[in-house]
């Protein structure tokens, strides 16, 4: 039983759910805490590190992109105090966001001859274009994953790369704002022993996901037994989340115990 969803994106970001929809969506899945953690960028009606909302605990948290050599990471925030550091450099990222939202959507304008219904903004993510592109009456697809796998994923056509701080910047910037620092979805990257080996400087891994080359329930099966590793190497906390970007929560988390560990370590 899921008891805390701690990897849960609003439409702050690229998720679906507005953040006053997010207490009923995790009374549904029978969740009792969430963490909020958009995409480089924090949610403004987030004031503090952990609040109540309508029975609901909601951890402010933040998902930022950096880059560490010849990879990209993601790495999690828990318990955020929003620092001027933090603040600018968010909304750089956001600045940076508009720009390449608005050359992904001419580029997937011009791969296939529509106009789509979206407007390069801050906190717009491919998510949101491959809605669009779905949602017109005009095109072949009608689900996301194949616009990501024909288009605007890493390496389709229609990709645009964003301008990410470096794995130092981000670490820094998140040590400083928040409670608990830890890396997303360790065996998503390309590399996942040279990310894990970055965990040496972080507080947490994700532990529990549920796609795209999950950590897996069995400790000494390959991926699963790389995580475990990294835990006991680097004395790490185990986070976990579904990574909503849709309305449902609690396809992945933390037990009752685990989340308890994580909460002891937030403001």
């Amino acid at each position: 039983m899921v008891y805390a969803d701690l990897h849960v994106h609003t439409d702050n970001s690229d998720g679906t759910l507005a953040l006053g929809e997010v207490p009923a969506a995790a009374r549904n899945a029978g969740v009792e805490a969430v963490a909020i953690t958009d995409h480089d960028r924090l949610h403004p009606d987030l004031d503090a590190p952990v609040t109540e909302r309508d029975g609901v605990e909601l951890v402010n948290g933040i998902e930022l992109r950096v880059a560490a050599d010849d990879q990209r990471l993601d790495l999690l925030g828990y318990g955020v105090r929003a620092t001027d550091a933090l603040v600018a450099e968010t909304e750089r990222i956001q600045r940076d966001r508009v720009e390449r939202g608005r050359r992904i959507i001419e580029n997937v304008e011009a791969e296939l001859g529509v106009t789509l219904d979206v407007e390069p903004r801050e906190g717009l993510g491919r998510p949101h274009v491959a809605r669009s592109v779905v949602a017109h009456p005009d095109t072949d697809y009608d689900e996301i994953g194949p616009v990501f796998d024909d288009l605007i994923g890493d390496d389709g056509p229609c990709f645009v790369a964003r301008d990410v701080p470096d794995f130092e910047t981000g670490v820094a910037l998140l040590s400083e704002s928040c409670g608990l620092v830890g890396l997303a979805h360790p065996l998503r990257y390309e590399d996942p022993p040279a990310a894990l080996a970055r965990c040496d400087v972080l507080d947490a891994v994700e532990l529990h996901y549920p796609y795209d080359r999950p950590v897996g329930d069995d400790p000494d099966e390959g991926g699963a037994a790389l995580v475990r590793a990294a835990i006991d190497d680097h004395d790490l906390l185990a986070t976990g989340g579904s990574d909503a970007h849709e309305r449902t929560l609690g396809k992945a988390g933390l037990d009752r115990e685990a989340y308890l560990a994580v909460r002891r370590r937030l403001p």
